[in-house]
């Protein structure tokens, strides 16, 4: 049988943890023996690495303007339009014909990224009326935001019943099952499948790089500042406060706002642009301070390392909260929420990360994107 054909679709819109998540699913899938297509519709990203092999087809690119995600801005931080939207929806589909994918899969959508629907629902309806259509799958995380608007989760399960051949969530029921974020999960149960938690395991650099070290990250997004400006403080007050020290800075900060930082980083204190190889270096840091987004978390557990996250809670997120939650709950991780976070709070959270024993990297399923390619492929080699 001929290779099979997948295309993941993705769309961040703030941070850039969609897009390196389901970069490590594509990964997987060409591992796996899979001819693999991701597109992405989010800003360009020069850290993401790692394609060989994998066509990568990069969409006019739109952000979200804040974190209430309900203003779009294209490349030029102008307003998207009609106009754009159609132009945009076009371009998609005019990529999935000429790839002529076996199977797709959605990040995220129809659980989120309604904002996308104006494409996203054009081009499943084209697919649905194709006489052999490929088979459809949602990529989801763990654990969904806010789900305050009933009718949001009605819109989600017709979606899914028209459309959707399979959810692949990328958590573990034992941890969280989806029916605690999403109520009408008992509804498409014949449709989930739990992979486990997606981390990068095969790509992870050879480095000495973070030796010794307290690793400071928050992230490819522009929501780190406040926990840089409190690492620095809280330094001198920690039991880490003798050894080195290196805040990894997305290039999406501030400019004038990284300058102030390194005026104040004192000796032993490096400050730098986010890595490639920042998995590689938490296998053997002295600890690790970050926000607690889904792919930083599941590679600092599979690293082993201490940690003390601090989680994202701009708009109406609560899903990397309730996940670090959990995760301490399993002596994991120190959790430091955002509002309670200075330099004192923080300088605590890192004496307890020290003197705790260090995590097991085999506590909680990380081989999420292994399990979601095999599933993919062995359900498309089934098919008549």
């Amino acid at each position: 049988m001929a290779a099979p054909r997948v295309l993941i679709y993705v769309q961040h819109l703030l941070g850039v943890g969609h897009l390196h998540r389901v970069a490590t699913i594509a990964r997987a899938m060409r591992r796996g023996g899979c001819t693999t297509m991701l597109v992405s519709g989010g800003l360009p990203d020069p850290t993401l690495h790692g394609l060989d092999g994998i066509d990568f087809v990069q969409l006019p690119p739109a952000r979200a303007k804040d974190a209430t995600f309900k203003i779009l801005l294209d490349e030029t931080d102008s307003e998207i339009t009609d106009a754009w939207k159609a132009m945009r929806s076009n371009k998609l589909q005019a990529t999935v014909t000429a790839f002529s994918p076996d199977a797709i899969l959605t990040e995220l959508f129809p659980f989120g990224r309604r904002q996308m629907r104006f494409e996203l629902l054009p081009l499943l309806d084209k697919l649905h009326r194709q006489p052999r259509r490929p088979l459809i799958f949602c990529s989801v995380r763990d654990i969904l935001v806010d789900r305050s608007k009933p009718q949001h989760d009605l819109d989600t399960l017709s979606w899914l019943q028209t459309y959707y051949d399979g959810v692949l969530v990328h958590g573990d029921p034992a941890i969280v099952p989806f029916e605690q974020t999403f109520p009408l999960a008992s509804q498409i149960r014949d449709k989930l499948y739990y992979t486990g938690y997606i981390a990068e395991r095969h790509a992870v650099a050879a480095t000495d790089a973070g030796a010794g070290e307290v690793l400071v990250s928050a992230g490819g997004g522009a929501v780190g500042m406040a926990l840089f400006d409190a690492a620095l403080a809280a330094r001198p007050l920690s039991l880490a406060h003798a050894a080195p020290w290196r805040l990894l800075v997305s290039p999406q900060e501030d400019a004038g706002a990284i300058a102030a930082l390194q005026q104040r980083a004192g000796p032993d204190v490096i400050i730098e642009p986010v890595r490639p190889d920042f998995p590689g270096m938490l296998r053997h840091c002295l600890l690790s301070i970050s926000k607690a987004g889904y792919n930083t978390v599941m590679e600092t557990l599979g690293s082993g390392a201490r940690a003390v996250v601090v989680p994202f809670a701009g708009g109406r997120e609560t899903e990397q909260t309730l996940r670090a939650e959990l995760l301490a709950q399993r002596g994991l991780l120190q959790i430091l929420s955002e509002q309670d976070t200075n330099p004192e709070t923080l300088a605590r959270a890192i004496d307890r990360a020290l003197t705790a024993p260090r995590p097991d990297p085999r506590a909680i399923r990380l081989d999420g994107a292994e399990d979601t390619a095999r599933r993919v492929r062995e359900l498309v080699e089934a098919r008549p």
